[in-house]
């Protein structure tokens, strides 16, 4: 399966940081992104480092597309795969859909839904399922982001009843994977 490398993504990181080499400034004091700093995102195995200015760019509307963009693609690992530091990833995420002001939010919430469908369990869904995605036992991160919906239910919860985002914008497959990937 295909791979996304970590040269790759540091590139994807400097391309991002040379086109807006200011939109990392936009969310520096933002409450959703406390702590985001102080995790050592470069030691999670095909992570950049470069994670924190791509979630403070979430916040600045002129490159909140392309961060958006760069961002699920450092996350993940391929299609179908998240890579180690999405748990990490995760609660900034969650704050950040929840808040009505984040210009991409819909956007948030689609990357929250892959992500609630992607940390499933797979070990019982049968040969074919760990074919394609990979035994559990192989990928914690499936259950580290489950704990992390879980820790952040009221934000699920929150977003299902939200009413400012588009009518119809959670069909009822949605709602039960992140329901689902918010009960412990």
């Amino acid at each position: 399966m295909c791979r996304i490398d970590v040269a790759a993504k540091e590139a994807a990181v400097a391309r991002f940081l040379e086109e807006f080499p200011r939109a990392p400034r936009a969310g520096r004091a933002h409450p959703a992104l406390r702590g985001c700093e102080d995790i050592a995102w470069a030691e999670f195995p095909g992570c950049p480092a470069g994670i924190p200015a791509l979630l403070r760019a979430l916040l600045d509307p002129a490159a909140a597309p392309e961060a958006e963009r760069v961002l699920g693609s450092v996350l993940m690992d391929g299609v179908f795969r998240m890579g180690p530091a999405m748990p990490a990833a995760l609660p900034f995420l969650l704050r950040l859909a929840a808040g009505p002001e984040t210009s991409r939010r819909t956007g948030l919430v689609e990357l929250l839904l892959v992500v609630a469908e992607l940390s499933a369990p797979v070990d019982g869904g049968g040969e074919r399922a760990v074919r394609v995605f990979g035994s559990d036992r192989d990928h914690p991160e499936r259950a580290q982001c489950r704990a992390v919906f879980a820790q952040h239910a009221d934000l699920v919860r929150g977003l299902l009843d939200d009413r400012t985002l588009p009518d119809g914008f959670f069909g009822p497959d949605e709602r039960v994977s992140l329901l689902r990937a918010a009960t412990p």
